[in-house]
């Protein structure tokens, strides 16, 4: 089986962001502002960061934006490799975002709450890069859209993984236990990791070498 990449999320420094690379990284999450949940940063910090990251690694602007044109705007803020989309994309207007910034790629995060995000994650599939898998509520009255440290149904996750032909990252409640089981039954393209790797909110070394060991 291939080794997922490892995208490691809330980089909040420099510093962070070139110690998580260190550890295996291949994939940086940057937080945009949110309506909850850990990691945001200021626009300016998230462009200082990609600035500095080398070239074969992502960095991933997550942005709560829903409209198409927040969206772009939000982009050429911080110019980052990537854009996850943590909300529900208005009127699915992918298309729109393609001709603007053709040289970004696109992912598409899927809050797996039951079989309709099965059918949305299928759906969606046709228009994006990669699909993210996290365990958010977009539904409830503060959404949540990530950074919540919980484990999703993984019968779920599968099940999409099965039916979309583009790569898919596994997010939700991943640590050092349970990450072997995660690769072996979902067999994600790539794994998407925050609070676990963390103490006090930082970055923490020791749990960064923990969690790339319990992978091999």
């Amino acid at each position: 089986m291939t080794r997922p990449r490892v995208k490691i999320c809330c980089i909040s420094s420099v510093n962070e962001a070139f110690t998580a690379v260190t550890y295996g990284a291949s994939a940086l999450g940057l937080v945009g502002k949110m309506p909850s949940g850990p990691g945001v940063i200021e626009d300016k910090l998230i462009n200082e960061i990609a600035k500095v990251v080398p070239p074969p690694i992502s960095t991933f602007l997550l942005t709560s934006e829903t409209n198409v044109d927040e969206i772009i705007s939000h982009y050429k803020r911080v110019n980052t490799s990537t854009i996850q989309i943590v909300d529900e994309l208005e009127n699915r207007q992918y298309q729109k975002l393609r001709d603007e910034l053709p040289n970004v790629k696109l992912v598409q995060v899927i809050h797996v709450i039951d079989n309709n995000s099965v059918t949305e994650a299928i759906e969606i599939s046709a228009f994006v890069d990669a699909i993210l898998l996290d365990s958010g509520n977009p539904n409830l009255s503060v959404k949540e859209l990530g950074g919540t440290g919980r484990i999703h149904n993984w019968d779920l996750s599968k099940q999409i993984r099965e039916s979309i032909k583009i790569p898919l990252f596994l997010a939700g409640g991943l640590n050092k236990d349970n990450v072997k089981q995660a690769i072996e039954y979902v067999q994600p393209f790539g794994l998407d990791l925050c609070s676990s790797v963390r103490t006090n909110g930082r970055l923490d070394e020791q749990k960064l070498e923990d969690f790339f060991r319990a992978m091999d």
